[in-house]
């Protein structure tokens, strides 16, 4: 398989040396290469991640001017055949290596913790400061009604999931998600451009420096609520640290009710993603606290 990707990207990009390459097995959606340790090509490996590429791929050159922590830059791609293991993209490596709870946990003076949270708010900003309006017309991005897309969500998980999830662990989401949804929190909602999956695994930093050196993966990017980027934070490092964050970021006691309530459904949405693409891990891996 991977010949069949060096020979795709050699097809197009015929005066590229390849040298080395090796398969980078972290991606959910695409097939990640590595080449000359110094270049990442992604092949999506679904049809629909073909969608979700060219859409990435757009958004990341839209923002590159707006946004001062690095990010992916697509110098190479080919959307000409559309089909999995054909279509690409490429961009240089980003130095680093995800920022995962343990070692955030270890950086131990407080100061640095501090400039570590400064850092992905400063991103956040700007990235926010993109609006709904502004995006869907330069972009041509759907605008998402973040309070419909949780009753689709529900709906989803209702029909989809409830079978196999324990009958006191389904009256707690259905609470949790009516309660929500008949609530205020979604009353005075600015839509802005947002990453989507703003994670530990997507958040780069210099061990070193302790500094944060880039962000990568823009595949769940779009239009949305700016608090769903505070709930990847939360749930990846927890509370303490969410809170250091989310006190940096303008009017951030406004979203935090609907951080928290987007958090709580992480965990179902892997499930769907797992049954909707046949990934068994991620189906075990997202049930496991509601069998």
């Amino acid at each position: 398989m991977n010949n069949n990707f060096i020979e795709n990207i050699q097809s197009c990009y015929s005066d590229l040396s390849i040298e080395d390459f090796y398969l980078n097995e972290i991606g959910q959606n695409n097939d990640v290469l590595i080449v000359n340790k110094s270049l990442v090509f992604r092949f999506p490996k679904y049809k629909n991640g073909i969608i979700q590429l060219r859409r990435e791929t757009e958004i990341l050159k839209y923002i590159k001017g707006i946004v001062s922590t690095p990010i992916p830059n697509p110098i190479y791609q080919s959307f000409e055949e559309v089909e999995p293991g054909k279509v690409f993209t490429g961009y240089k490596l980003i130095d680093g290596v995800p920022l995962w709870k343990e070692s955030l946990t270890n950086v131990k003076s407080v100061e640095l913790v501090k400039r570590l949270a400064n850092q992905l708010v400063s991103f956040l900003v700007e990235l926010h400061s993109i609006s709904g309006e502004k995006a869907s017309r330069d972009l041509k991005l759907k605008v998402r009604n973040p309070s419909e897309e949780m009753y689709n969500l529900y709906d989803k998980i209702q029909n989809t999931l409830f079978p196999f999830i324990r009958k006191d662990a389904q009256k707690e989401i259905s609470q949790s998600f009516e309660t929500f949804l008949k609530g205020k929190a979604f009353s005075n909602l600015d839509i802005t451009l947002i990453h989507g999956d703003f994670g530990a695994s997507n958040i780069l930093w210099n061990p070193e420096t302790s500094m944060i050196s880039g962000i990568i993966d823009f595949g769940g990017s779009g239009l949305g609520d700016p608090a769903y980027d505070f709930a990847g934070i939360l749930s990846s490092y927890g509370e303490e640290f969410f809170e250091m964050c989310i006190n940096l970021y303008p009017n951030g006691n406004e979203i935090s009710e609907r951080v928290n309530f987007y958090k709580s459904t992480f965990a179902l949405q892997e499930t769907l993603h797992g049954i909707e693409n046949d990934d068994r891990q991620a189906f075990e891996s997202g049930l496991k606290d509601y069998r």
